[in-house]
């Protein structure tokens, strides 16, 4: 079989029967104009996508975990009741993502994230009025599906489309960057609102700034329809499909698929359940707390360093050898947990992919399956990845009082072994390259 070499950062090898289908060249009047007209465009666009990603993750996502107490006491349910309209807003997210990418491949992401973003205020203006269960759930959905408008797949499937391959891994390592430290401020933010006016104040003070500030940015920085594709008729909408239908049909989509379906759901697990495991070893809850909040910093840090290692080697050993090195981190933490210094060290080396994942997976999917149908087959793939995001820890917890922390950390580190082995089964998969 004959071999080509891969663009930097791809999987090795040639092949046209599991390579995925090759979009068609970009139009002349796009080439060379990532100095131009483009790149400051898709500058604009990064910057603007970092701080909506940023106030969008701390609004949709982190602030429920501050509100959970006080809602749990105004609405009179459980902690476990509140807690699962959080479970169904993820799996919202889930189940909207295919559409949701096959809308951005169409429309752009001028159009689906400005409505998003004004679904995602009103969704949480509701979520402040909701006095039964029933209608916080409701709310959830909305939020939900608001999510899977403007949160990370959607910017991504942006970014793919208006930065050039070059740019591309420093694009996204941007954005996350900065989104990285949503819960940093967020937390602080809500509890201080909750505090000086009450939860359902603070939604709505949460609500109208995301609004104001989310709206304008997407209305007036994210790219609209394509032109190019508005020319090809109607005949371009079945073309952008058929990608779609050979990738899921190609070992190398399944492939990643289990990858980051068991590697997202490893580390939904341990954020969830970190602080409590180290309660149970014996540590108090403010240290237990502090060594939990390390992984969001972590995350950081393991962004920066895989996108350098990235630069000189292909993308998916350098994610496997990090998701290999969490699994080891997850089967010596029952071991030398019980010390400070060991639940700091076993801590500190899950955390450094703590956010690997979030920019590997569009690397690899814009390597292989090119941009042209990008949106689609990232929602295809988000699907199962995002459920597992809200399936794993439900499933952990139950796991805890049947066999103990010891054996959900053992479920952990197989997890992480086995998205290691599926990456590296990947990188071994016969790659043609494709147009950008």
């Amino acid at each position: 079989m004959h071999k080509v070499n891969p663009p930097t950062g791809s999987a090795a090898g040639a092949s046209a029967d599991d390579a995925g289908p090759a979009p068609a060249p970009a139009p002349a009047d796009d080439v060379g104009r990532d100095g131009g007209g483009r790149g400051r465009s898709g500058a604009r666009s990064v910057a603007a996508l970092a701080v909506t990603q940023t106030a969008g993750y701390g609004v949709l996502y982190y602030a429920f975990a501050v509100l959970l107490t006080p809602m749990s006491r105004d609405l009179h349910a459980t902690p476990g009741r509140i807690a699962g309209a959080l479970t169904v807003a993820v799996l919202t997210t889930a189940l909207a993502a295919p559409w949701v990418g096959r809308l951005l491949d169409a429309r752009g992401g001028r159009v689906p994230m400005t409505a998003g973003s004004v679904l995602g205020a009103v969704a949480v203006l509701a979520w402040s009025r909701v006095t039964t269960v029933p209608q916080l759930y409701a709310a959830l959905v909305l939020v939900g599906l608001a999510s899977a408008l403007v949160l990370y797949e959607a910017a991504f499937t942006v970014v793919i489309a208006v930065s050039a391959p070059a740019r591309r891994s420093r694009a996204l390592l941007a954005i996350t960057i900065v989104a990285g430290f949503a819960s940093s401020v967020f937390f602080p933010l809500t509890g201080f609102l909750v505090a000086e006016s009450g939860w359902r104040t603070a939604l709505v003070v949460l609500g109208v700034a995301y609004g104001v500030l989310a709206v304008p940015l997407h209305a007036l920085t994210l790219p609209g329809r394509d032109r190019t594709r508005d020319r090809a008729g109607p005949s371009a909408a079945p073309r952008r499909s058929g990608p779609v239908r050979a990738a899921v049909r190609g070992r190398a989509f399944w492939l990643l698929a289990a990858a980051f379906l068991a590697q997202t759901g490893a580390v939904a697990v341990m954020a969830v359940l970190l602080v409590a495991y180290l309660i149970a070893l014996g540590h108090p809850p403010v240290f237990a707390a502090g060594v939990a909040g390390l992984l969001g910093v972590l995350s950081v840090t393991g962004r920066l360093a895989s996108t350098a290692l990235s630069a000189r080697l292909p993308v998916a050993p350098v994610t496997a050898a990090i998701f290999a090195l969490q699994g080891a981190a997850a089967l010596i933490l029952p071991i030398v947990g019980r010390h400070p210094a060991g639940a700091i060290g076993a801590v500190t080396l899950f955390g450094l992919g703590f956010g690997v994942a979030t920019i590997a997976r569009p690397a690899l999917l814009a390597d292989r399956y090119g941009t042209a149908a990008y949106g689609s087959v990232s929602g295809a793939l988000a699907l199962p990845v995002t459920a597992a995001k809200a399936g794993a820890p439900l499933a952990a917890a139950a796991l805890v009082p049947v066999a103990g922390y010891g054996a959900v950390m053992v479920g952990v580190a197989v997890c992480c072994a086995a998205a290691a082995v599926a990456l590296t089964a990947y990188h071994r998969l016969p790659f043609r390259p494709v147009s950008k």
